[in-house]
């Protein structure tokens, strides 16, 4: 018998003083089996990083040609495709095919680097490709706030992320790569 997906709810308050977007959004998480904390909890990072109306989970790991989060137009054109990790090339030059804007957000210290090294020549001629990094640093507490039902306040200021749960606090850098 095939392990179901763990569902999370996360009511999620942003200030985004960057892209000056302030709005509240109330998600539902599905979590892969396979699926660590620390990943779902990046999820929902990139959510809060990209936020807007129109922005939604997709099926994620259980399916190979949909991103982790993307953001379709009326439509139905993929006008932002967001991948977490270390994709490989070819999945990044079928996203920047199909998608107006993609954006790779990795994570995970060393194998997030030598994924960068090896693959950063690769990536020069995608003009909509924008590729961020999470320390590895803030990771570990970053995945203590993973609940079944969460309340996240996340302020967005200058590239750093603060995230509140009325408990802890964590601050992450995003580094924009390219």
């Amino acid at each position: 018998m095939a392990l179901k997906a763990t569902i999370f709810k996360a009511d999620l308050n942003i200030s985004d003083m960057d892209r000056h977007y302030y709005a509240s959004h109330s998600l539902t998480i599905a979590r892969h089996p396979s699926e660590t904390d620390v990943r779902m909890m990046v999820r929902i990072v990139a959510f809060a990083l990209h936020a807007s109306e129109n922005l939604s989970f997709t099926k994620g790991l259980s399916t190979q040609d949909e991103p982790d989060l993307w953001q379709k137009s009326l439509s139905d054109e993929i006008e932002l495709w967001v991948d977490l990790g270390n994709p490989e090339e070819k999945r990044i030059r079928q996203a920047c095919g199909k998608a107006k804007d993609v954006v790779i957000l990795t994570y995970g210290g060393n194998s997030s680097d030598v994924w960068w090294q090896q693959t950063q020549s690769k990536l020069d001629r995608f003009s909509n490709l924008t590729v961020l990094n999470i320390p590895d640093e803030p990771l570990e507490a970053l995945s203590q706030m993973a609940n079944k039902s969460m309340e996240l306040t996340v302020t967005i200021q200058d590239g750093d992320v603060f995230i509140n749960d009325h408990i802890t606090s964590v601050q992450l850098s995003v580094d924009k790569r390219r």
